[in-house]
């Protein structure tokens, strides 16, 4: 595997001599204040690194942009912050792009190429350097959105109340999955993938209406208790790894001044990396734990059966591909970037 190479602006010791100029003037007066809503709850990690990131973001800019960060809900269903960034109902979202798989396919394709990326650096480097962000702005842009810059959670782990160990034992397994590509995946696995929204994972475990979750990162799993429930998690994960699209509307991007957006975009690439080292320090952490304790089996599916998976998801999305023209843009470019450094 090569090494990833840095994200274009991860020069936070060369941000612009604007994003300086304006930190040197000290707080003024919020030129602008925006809401934006998350895809979590309030409380968990992802949420609470979503909060900083607009702290940061009025601290770089001196008090001119306040953003108030919003949990799942709060205004709108998850898979409606497209449409309300688009209606200036929300200025901006902070989410995965899958749940707008209804939308437009292409969405599932960038927001969760499932089995595509075994580490987030790889798909940070794919947005940043492989031309993801720009495909996605060529696809989001129509819908008055514009995307500031792509985050990554982690790879994500598998709670399930039995063990799996190979894709064999995936066969009837009732799996939490969004529509879209996650969905289609599971089900070409052997699953039987259920719609439930993230809010629903843990009383769905608890009653027996899942077996098993596509849901987030080992700690937060843990830390909300799933695995009293589902005590057999695959880790480190071998299907997921969702995108975070920070996105604002594209309106009040077009009218911001260069040094803004400059300052927005350094900030998202600060979050990129905040996410994935913050919630991989917390996954070990939990790891640690779970491991002391006796009810709890972590497995580690071995990479003959990670590759079995990854076929099934390869079939996917070529299959995906030949939905749009946009797919066919996101497959090829994914495909080209992954052969090119070895990863496919």
């Amino acid at each position: 595997m090569t090494t990833p190479t840095p994200l274009k602006h991860v020069a936070l010791k060369t941000l612009t001599a604007a994003v300086l100029g304006s930190l040197a003037f000290g707080v003024q007066a919020a030129e602008y204040e925006w809401t934006f809503q998350t895809s979590e709850t309030s409380g968990e990690p992802q949420f609470e690194l979503k909060k900083e990131w607009a702290e940061n973001v009025n601290r770089m800019s001196g008090g001119r942009i306040e953003i108030e960060i919003l949990p799942v809900n709060a205004v709108v269903q998850a898979n409606q912050t497209l449409d309300a960034v688009e209606a200036g109902i929300l200025q901006g979202h902070l989410t995965d792009p899958s749940y707008f798989s209804g939308r437009d396919p292409a969405f599932g394709m960038l927001g969760n190429l499932v089995g595509a990326w075994g580490d987030p650096l790889e798909f940070l480097e794919y947005m940043n350097h492989g031309g993801g962000e720009e495909l996605y702005n060529e696809l989001v842009n129509p819908y008055g959105v514009h995307l500031i810059g792509a985050a990554a959670t982690g790879l994500e782990s598998f709670p399930s109340k039995r063990p799996i160990r190979s894709v064999e034992d995936l066969e009837g397994l009732k799996v939490r999955a969004p529509e879209g590509m996650v969905y289609n995946i599971f089900e070409k696995a052997g699953a039987a993938p259920v719609n439930l929204p993230g809010s629903e994972v843990y009383t769905s475990l608890e009653k027996g209406v899942i077996d098993a979750a596509d849901y987030t990162v080992f700690s937060t799993n843990h830390s909300q208790g799933l695995h009293s429930f589902a005590q057999y998690p695959n880790y480190p994960g071998f299907h997921s790894l969702p995108m975070v699209s920070v996105s604002l509307n594209k309106g009040i991007w077009d009218g911001l001044s260069d040094d803004l957006k400059a300052i927005l975009e350094t900030s998202v690439d600060r979050l990129a990396y905040e996410m994935v080292f913050e919630l991989k320090k917390l996954d070990l952490e939990a790891v640690a734990e779970a491991r002391n304790n006796p009810d709890i089996e972590l497995i580690d599916m071995p990479a003959e059966e990670r590759a079995k998976f990854r076929n099934i998801a390869k079939d996917e999305w070529a299959a995906w591909a030949e939905r749009s023209e946009m797919n066919q843009k996101i497959y090829d470019s994914v495909v080209e970037f992954l052969q090119a450094r070895n990863l496919m």
